[in-house]
């Protein structure tokens, strides 16, 4: 049974007595005089085995981590108030455990020895302005994280989650049209084992790659390279699909009318093929959506959509809202598809939402558009008629073939 949470500790006055020391491959001979202190100075010392041995000799108590981590923070948070020390890779602070402790013990109690991170090794190594690079880590992390980021000309610096990583990153890359991009493998940097070895995606096969290491990424994109775009409105083709797709020109104005800001949730009900929410997710890092759809079938399709597209943290929530919805995070906004047709999932949806919240909702069918226009009246909010034409083939000429128009509500909650 996982542990359960520890409590955060309350802001005082109590001295810094965690110490959290950036440690690299050279081990002692490269922490300053201050942070050799803090580790000398501490009565239990925490940190992965590697670490512990970098830092050796130890005449403290030592502490390798457990899997999973937090199983530790209980011991580290009994210890408030007497010297203790954390050790991690290069800088605590940049993809480390020094954020996650933060979290629970107060700033004022921490005091940080960062060294350079993997980033900046890897940048110096390299002469990559860091500035100017994209830093990933699929450390812990599904391997189709990096996919927003081939961007052709991009560089990219990615934590690797073992010494596998690169092999599957080069095949990735050589799937999605990118096999002429140049990667190199900093393996062990900073230490004695240090090596570099560099390969195009589509002929990469080093092997023995130490676990240690970082890829750093010159993203070349063949002319039918699957570029994902800045831009909503993904080519429908990139969908699995059963038909249950919002079009790529009514998806376009929907992201548009949903109005997205950097970290907020989504709620996209009956997801379908789920593009609403993945295109969510694309317009910024920092956010989330939970897709909810009643077919078992479908929510297998969001999640396959949801990898190939990037975003496979997408959560995905089986059952018929608005049941499906209790126990759910709070959405910042939401989105109730083309099938809307219970007043009921409206109104749990807007209770759900916070002050100034977002609801978009589409509707197809003459039921669902009465509904939206019962909604409209009674809460306000804005109407539209969304109309698309496609032209295709009539024949041997070309004519203008229109797909059923959407009818669209937005709302802002007061």
């Amino acid at each position: 049974m996982a542990a359960l949470s520890p409590e955060v500790l309350p802001v005082s006055s109590v001295a810094p007595w965690l110490a959290v020391v950036g440690i690299g491959e050279d081990g002692r001979a490269g922490l300053s005089p201050a942070a050799s202190a803090a580790l000398d100075g501490a009565g239990l010392v925490i940190g992965g085995r590697r670490h512990l041995e970098l830092a050796g000799p130890l005449s403290a108590e030592t502490l390798a981590w457990p899997s999973p981590l937090s199983d530790a923070y209980p011991a580290i948070l009994a210890r408030r108030g007497q010297p203790t020390c954390v050790l991690a890779t290069g800088d605590p602070f940049h993809y480390g455990v020094g954020a996650e402790l933060a979290r629970l013990v107060p700033a004022g109690e921490i005091v940080a020895y960062p060294q350079p991170s993997a980033f900046s090794l890897a940048a110096a190594r390299l002469g990559w302005p860091l500035a100017e690079v994209a830093c990933l880590t699929l450390h812990g992390r599904a391997l189709e994280r990096v996919i927003p980021h081939l961007q052709p000309g991009a560089r990219l610096l990615v934590l690797s989650w073992d010494g596998s990583t690169p092999k599957k990153l080069a095949a990735l890359m050589s799937e999605r049209g990118f096999a002429r991009s140049r990667l190199t493998v900093l393996e062990a940097m900073g230490g004695p084992r240090e090596r570099r070895r560099t390969g195009l995606a589509a002929t990469f096969s080093q092997d023995e790659i130490d676990p240690l290491n970082t890829i750093a990424v010159e993203v070349v994109a063949e002319p039918d390279a699957q570029v994902i775009p800045l831009s909503p409105g993904l080519d429908d083709a990139w969908f699995e699909s059963d038909g249950q797709l919002t079009k790529a020109e009514i998806r376009a104005v929907t992201l548009s009318a949903l109005r997205p800001r950097a970290g907020q949730l989504l709620w996209d009900v009956g997801a379908g093929s789920g593009s609403i929410g993945i295109e969510w997710c694309l317009r910024h890092p920092a956010n989330r959506a939970v897709a909810i759809e009643a077919r078992e079938e479908r929510a297998g399709r969001i999640r396959r959509n949801a990898r190939a597209l990037g975003v496979p943290d997408l959560q995905v929530v089986v059952g018929r809202a608005p049941d499906s919805l209790a126990g759910l995070p709070a959405p910042d906004t939401a989105f109730i598809g083309g099938g809307v047709s219970d007043p009921a999932l409206v109104a749990a949806v807007l209770a759900a939402l916070p002050h100034g919240g977002r609801l978009v909702a589409n509707a197809v069918t003459l039921e669902s558009e009465a509904l939206l226009l019962r909604c409209h009246a009674e809460h306000g909010g804005t109407l539209r008629r969304l109309s698309i034409a496609r032209a295709e083939p009539v024949g041997h000429l070309t004519g203008w073939r229109t797909a059923m128009p959407v009818t669209q509500w937005a709302l802002a909650k007061p």
